[in-house]
């Protein structure tokens, strides 16, 4: 049976990583001999149906079982349909989580336990088209902030306080991609440390619900 696990690294002692769309790797684990293919997660920087993609990609590859941590409606669905068996809320390695599906102590999951764009982090929704919109309260603060939204690029002259010949173009786009690139440190860090923080929630709700 071909297991596939959603996991931050390349080997079986990996730890699971909790988001299906946008892990960052699928393992994808033969149960009769804990052989295992690493792929890397080719959805993780769109901006929407990653899940989707996920769930089709893992189809194609044959797949007969999923262990994730979190899993959205529309991936359900695509995994659903293609007869593969979803189990959500795991933590721990990718070696911990098979075991526990060999030894029958996994819950099959049936509804999602995120909405549609659970994962989402900055990287993933830049892009060539321009910035972090897609109409998201984000992507409007930095329009204003980093001076590269598109409001203020119809504007091309409205750089804030300076004449129309006292900056020049690509001065303006250096000022705001310093700027833009200094909040998306900021929230790539953040990004990491709520999935470390949530990561630290679902093992923590596995113990509990295994000393019921």
């Amino acid at each position: 049976m071909k297991i596939a696990v959603s996991s931050y690294g390349k080997d079986l002692d990996s730890q699971l990583d909790p988001r299906f769309g946008r892990c960052s790797y699928f393992l994808v684990v033969n149960s009769d001999d804990m052989s295992f293919e690493v792929f890397s997660n080719q959805s993780v920087a769109l901006g929407g149906g990653a899940g989707i993609q996920s769930a089709q990609f893992l189809a194609s590859k044959g797949v007969d079982t999923v262990i994730t941590g979190n899993c959205g409606p529309n991936a359900i669905q695509t995994l659903s349909a293609a007869g593969i068996v979803l189990f959500a809320g795991q933590a721990g390695t990718v070696r911990e989580a098979v075991e526990k599906f060999k030894k029958g102590e996994l819950k099959p999951a049936s509804e999602a336990t995120v909405g549609s764009h659970f994962g989402m982090t900055p990287r993933s929704d830049s892009g060539p088209g321009g910035g972090m919109g897609g109409g998201r309260a984000m992507g409007r603060k930095m329009g204003v902030e980093g001076g590269m939204g598109r409001g203020m690029g119809r504007g091309g002259a409205m750089g804030g306080g300076v004449g129309l010949s006292g900056q020049s173009p690509p001065q303006r786009e250096k000022s705001g991609s310093v700027s833009k690139d200094l909040e998306l440190e900021a929230l790539k860090k953040k990004a990491d440390d709520i999935n470390q923080q949530l990561e630290s929630i679902i093992t923590r709700i596995n113990q509990l619900e295994t000393r019921k």
